[in-house]
């Protein structure tokens, strides 16, 4: 809960404990009680912004003006009556079940507030539209259309920058409607990332720390966006990297466009692999023309921000699933790719890793509940997705044994104990039910991830000594990590 909310809460909970218990209540009392109270309702409204979830623990407010509007009602006169233990009681069990559950209600559906970043780095953030003229737009619904795509750009940002921090989301309706879409669940209960806000500072001044930053390209999942892995965006870029986040547009939740369209994502017809290896060209192609446009910022940018200022020589990417397999192909096509991370990312596309690797710096992430397979799903979660086991089985079996090779030649594999698939990204974040069902303590996952994240583009981009990669090779209680 945020801080005006708590204050609201404990007050309001506090003042109905009174109002059931006390003795004596002078309209005196009830009329400050109600002041107050409304005051933390209006500073939770202006500061904070008022949403749905807090209403319930809002709505006590309005109890003392109902009590003193009943001593108002003309009544016959009899003699005064105490109440019965049996219906002081019974009140008392409904006040206390339902401060229970207005109070777990924005607890389970919280405003997520990020970590602020450990790295020295402020952090600055701008968005781009960028169309590929050279691409038609293979799902519009009239020919012609080109490829267009809605781009994130952080970077470190100066110590003195001051601003305006980017809300995690733009158009919180929009975006709230795409995820009860993605999740098959009510948009209501997404509407709280609109008050979302991030450490980076809108179109801040870049950090003259240093001369040029290494850059990255982050790829998202499929139905994900280019914020998904916010939590591991910030932490890189308060370290010194300009991270370049993509939505693939129809294949991201919500593609939100500058002059107002928006673009849902549309599932596919069919998940074979087949299918899912001819999709993957799409996004390729995507991250190469996002890398040539990148160039273009680095040469001449029109507002002066990143002219000189990207370290071209050190491009680096990293993706989570459908991302992290564009992630893999952009390593073993683009020359300008030096270093990629797949996070839980089936390795789909044109190529398959060779016997003797990728010839290029690579860390796989895995989840141990992907690497099971069909294990751990239920019957009625397979045939909820339209399959069968045996059909998901041989899926699976097609699908990994594609990583044979992931750790040859001296790269490595990071396999992540009591993780999910979507632990690798903010999702869990979001509510802690999804955690707690998942079975996924996200802040320690998370602070895996950037660790060796932030160690592995440290030593392959900016040539510095690795501080876990080297030393951790083996079995540990929370991860294993292999080196080939």
């Amino acid at each position: 809960m945020r801080i005006f909310e708590m204050m609201s809460a404990c007050f309001n909970i506090l003042m109905l404990g009174w109002l059931i218990l006390g003795k004596h209540k002078p309209q005196r009392g009830l009329l400050i009680g109600f002041g107050v109270s409304a005051a933390f309702v209006l500073m939770q409204w202006l500061i904070e912004g008022m949403r749905w979830q807090i209403l319930p623990v809002h709505a006590i407010t309005l109890v003392p003006l109902l009590i003193i509007a009943v001593r108002y009602i003309p009544r016959r006169e009899e003699a005064p009556r105490k109440a019965s233990r049996l219906k002081l009681g019974l009140i008392c069990i409904f006040a206390v079940f339902y401060c229970f559950l207005a109070v777990a209600l924005p607890l389970a559906l919280p405003v997520i507030k990020f970590d602020k970043p450990s790295g020295p780095y402020k952090i600055g953030t701008v968005t781009y539209h960028w169309k590929d003229e050279k691409r038609e737009e293979g799902y519009a619904p009239q020919s012609g259309d080109k490829r267009e795509l809605m781009i994130q750009i952080w970077y470190p940002a100066d110590s003195k920058a001051k601003g305006k921090r980017a809300p995690y989301v733009s158009n919180a309706d929009i975006f709230a409607q795409g995820y009860g879409q993605a999740l098959h669940m009510p948009k209501m209960l997404f509407t709280s990332i609109g008050f979302i806000k991030t450490n980076a500072i809108e179109n801040a001044t870049i950090s003259n720390q240093e001369p040029t930053y290494p850059v990255l390209i982050f790829s998202h999942s499929l139905n994900g966006v280019k914020n998904q892995n916010t939590f591991q965006i910030e932490q890189l870029v308060s370290q010194g990297y300009i991270v370049v986040g993509i939505d693939h547009t129809y294949n991201s939740t919500v593609s939100l466009f500058p002059d107002g369209r928006v673009v849902h994502f549309v599932p596919q017809e069919s998940n074979a692999i087949e299918d899912l290896d001819r999709l993957n060209m799409v996004w390729v192609e995507d991250a190469k023309f996002v890398l040539d446009q990148v160039e273009e910022l680095a040469n001449h940018d029109p507002n002066q921000r990143f002219t000189g200022r990207m370290d071209l020589n050190n491009i680096g990417m990293f993706g989570h699933s459908f991302g992290g397999a564009t992630t893999t192909q952009m390593l073993m096509t683009d020359s300008r790719i030096k270093a990629g991370i797949n996070m839980d990312g089936g390795l789909y596309g044109k190529l398959r890793i060779p016997e003797e690797g990728v010839n290029k710096p690579f860390l796989m992430m895995s989840a141990d509940d992907t690497l099971a397979g069909t294990q751990n799903m239920s019957d009625a979660n397979i045939a909820s997705q339209g399959t069968t086991r045996a059909e998901l089985d041989q899926f699976f079996a097609d699908t990994l044994a594609r990583y044979e090779h992931v750790a040859v030649g001296g790269n490595y594999w990071l396999k992540i104990n009591k993780m999910k698939h979507m632990g690798f990204s903010d999702m869990y974040m979001i509510s802690p039910l999804f955690e707690w069902m998942e079975g996924v303590n996200v802040k320690k996952v998370h602070g895996l991830i950037n660790d060796y994240s932030l160690d592995f583009f440290n030593h392959y981009l900016k040539q510095q000594p690795s501080k876990l990669l080297e030393k951790n090779i083996g079995e540990h209680s929370e991860y294993s990590l292999e080196r080939g």
